[in-house]
């Protein structure tokens, strides 16, 4: 197995156990909300968060996850803050693994290296960046390693067998299988196909593979527990906070009570989820 970040490491050290990764949209519901959110998140059971990125062309996204980022762009959340919000999570939390997900534009406006030593400081544990390839990912996956964080990439059916070896060369952490074809929250799972595209792609990888892009029920968690090591969760988790949120706003009440609402109704959701998944020894 390829080294990887200690945090990340341990996330995955019981074999018995399937881990949970929600996905959140780091300034959604609000940015003070956020480190409250991800604590929250850890309470329900998440095993890593992976914290989005908002970003103005997200062309992986599905519509849930684009009015996330809109909202938190409006708020003016980049990168920077997105950070720092890691580093105030960090503060109680020196355990959970956080994952920012995001696109290239960003992280090339502050500068590679720069990104990288602020990432470290902030306490970030590995980096999805969903439009850096990696057969021009070399140099940056150098400066993440020097600094303790993981290129985490992802994996998709289309993905040829050269894609999947130079992934396995080049990961660490977990990867990160798209089960649909299309955006974020779209489609239906065919769990028999995922066991299957699984199987072909720990031939070339070596470290844990998470299965995201469709869960959106505690069923559908548990199908996929038996073959992945992983499960990702962002669509549905966000549209849970947004009825939470409408809910307030339809009554009147406070933008502190809608963020009270939807972390909330955050934990709720995600322990229902964690509660059918393998938990190990």
């Amino acid at each position: 197995m390829n080294s990887s970040n200690k945090r990340l490491l341990a996330s995955f050290a019981d074999k018995g156990r399937t881990a949970l990764i929600p996905y959140i949209t780091a300034g959604d519901p609000s940015i003070e909300a956020t480190p409250r959110l991800m604590h929250a998140l850890v309470r329900a059971g998440a095993d890593v968060i992976e914290l989005g990125v908002p970003f103005s062309d997200p062309m992986a996204d599905g519509p849930v996850i684009q009015r996330a980022g809109e909202r938190a762009i409006r708020r003016g959340v980049g990168l920077r803050q997105v950070l720092d919000m890691v580093a105030e999570f960090r503060l109680q939390n020196q355990d959970t693994p956080v994952v920012l997900m995001g696109y290239a534009n960003p992280i090339e406006r502050m500068g590679p290296a720069v990104f990288a030593e602020r990432a470290q400081q902030a306490g970030v544990d590995g980096v999805l960046v969903v439009d850096y390839p990696p057969e021009e990912i070399e140099a940056f996956a150098e400066l993440l390693g020097k600094a303790e964080i993981d290129p985490i990439f992802l994996l998709a059916p289309t993905s040829t067998q050269e894609r999947m070896s130079k992934i396995g060369q080049l990961a660490r952490g977990y990867v990160y299988y798209v089960s649909l074809k299309g955006v974020t929250g779209a489609g239906h799972l065919d769990t028999a196909d995922v066991a299957a595209r699984l199987a072909e792609i720990r031939r070339h990888v070596s470290i844990p593979v998470g299965v995201g892009f469709g869960i959106r029920d505690a069923d559908s968690a548990k199908r996929l527990s038996e073959c992945a090591d992983a499960v990702v969760i962002g669509s549905k988790l966000i549209e849970t906070m947004e009825a939470a949120v409408a809910q307030v706003s339809q009554r009147g009440g406070s933008p502190e009570e809608a963020d009270t609402a939807a972390i909330e109704a955050a934990e709720g959701w995600l322990a229902g989820i964690r509660r059918v998944l393998p938990s190990g020894g």
